[in-house]
Parts: structure tokens; C-alpha cells; sequence
């Protein structure tokens, strides 16, 4: 009976003893592919916007919610996973969120066209680089003469276009939404009225 468990003891550590062995030369071959370049990017550990500082560190970074409050999330938000920033009271830390710029289309804009003039793109960058705001919401806005799927998609490429300029100057974009004719600022029963709700608003995140 002792020789048999001596004998079965026996092939149990040998088997431990392979198993760890090959494990190192996995390892081993898995730093090796690191070294030489190959495999470098299944292993990649580097947050984009660090530009190399993190050194293959994950660095937590601030993001902003569409509702204006912060979170933290882990290598820009590549990992899909972000935790609510609360002070020491367990409250959500939100900032305040007002419009601060209300574009008229019709001076960005041709008409059915999301394409921002030269001008306009001049003008844009103007006021997102001398502005002070942590971060931007944009909402396009249309009156009401096309159908709501039309005016839904315009006003959201609108948005997404004044989205663009935005970030070209370095400006943080929390949010991109287009309302179409659904939150009219006055009635779409005249051409003022039209002309006023043909719009895109910018909300600054403070």
C-alpha cells in the first residue's frame, strides 16, 4: 500500500513539475514574441492620449456624462467601465450646465446641408478656443417643414459637424444630440418663427 501511494505521489509532482516547466517556457516565449515586436500589440497596455508617459500603466481619468457629472474612467474609456466621481458624502460631483452659444443655421448652413461654411468654421474656432468651459454638449435644432425622420437625422449631423470643429480646436464634446422640430423656441407658424428653432445650441459643462 505504501509503495503504491509512493508511486502515485511520485507521478503527481512529476506532473506538477511538467506543468510549472511549461508554464515558464510560455512565459518565457510570451516575453521573448514581446521583446522582438511580435505579439506587442495583444499585450499593449499603453492609454492612447498619454502618448507613451503611462509607461504600460492604466492611468484613471475624468470623463463627463451627457448630465454633466463626472466619472472615472480607465484607459479613455477604451475598457467600457467607468465608476461615478462622488465627494466624501457618497454625492455625485456634477457640474453645471448652461447654453452658451446658439448658432443660427442659416448662417452656418445651405439649406438641407450639414456642410459648415468656411466662414463659419472660422468663427467656431474662435469662440471654442477663447472659451474656458471643461467640456461642450451640442444639440441640433430644425423647424418644421420636412418630415420628423429628416429633420431628426439634419439636425443631428448639424450637430455632429459643429461636434467636429469643436474638437479640432481641443475642446472636449460630452455629448451629440439632434431634436429635429420636437423643442420648437417659438411657432413654426411663420418665417421668424422657423428661422428662430433652425438652431444649434451649445451647452458649456463649467
Amino acid at each position: 500500500m505504501a509503495k503504491v501511494f509512493s508511486k502515485t505521489a511520485r507521478g503527481v509532482v512529476s506532473g506538477i513539475a511538467a506543468a510549472a516547466f511549461g508554464a515558464i517556457l510560455v512565459a518565457n516565449d510570451v516575453a521573448a514574441q514581446g521583446a522582438d515586436g511580435m505579439g506587442s500589440e495583444m499585450f499593449r497596455r499603453d492609454t492612447p492620449s498619454q502618448q507613451g508617459r503611462d509607461k504600460g500603466q492604466y492611468i484613471p481619468t475624468i470623463s463627463i456624462t451627457p448630465d454633466g457629472c463626472e466619472a472615472w474612467v480607465m484607459d479613455d474609456g477604451a475598457e467600457g467601465y467607468a465608476v461615478n466621481h462622488v465627494n466624501r458624502q457618497g454625492v455625485p460631483v456634477c457640474r453645471e450646465v448652461n447654453v452658451c452659444g446658439v448658432l443660427n443655421t442659416d448662417q452656418y448652413f445651405a439649406t438641407d446641408s450639414y456642410r459648415i461654411s468656411h466662414k463659419g468654421q472660422q468663427r467656431l474656432r474662435e469662440f471654442f478656443r477663447d472659451s474656458s468651459a471643461f467640456a461642450y454638449t451640442i444639440v441640433g435644432h430644425t423647424d418644421s417643414r420636412a418630415s420628423d425622420e429628416y429633420n431628426m437625422r439634419l439636425s443631428l449631423n448639424r450637430a455632429n459637424s459643429v461636434a467636429k470643429v469643436a474638437q479640432s480646436t481641443g475642446a472636449r464634446i460630452a455629448d451629440v444630440r439632434g431634436m429635429g422640430e420636437r423643442s420648437p423656441v417659438a411657432p413654426n407658424n411663420s418665417a421668424a418663427g422657423m428661422a428662430k428653432n433652425r438652431r444649434v445650441e451649445i451647452l458649456c459643462i463649467q
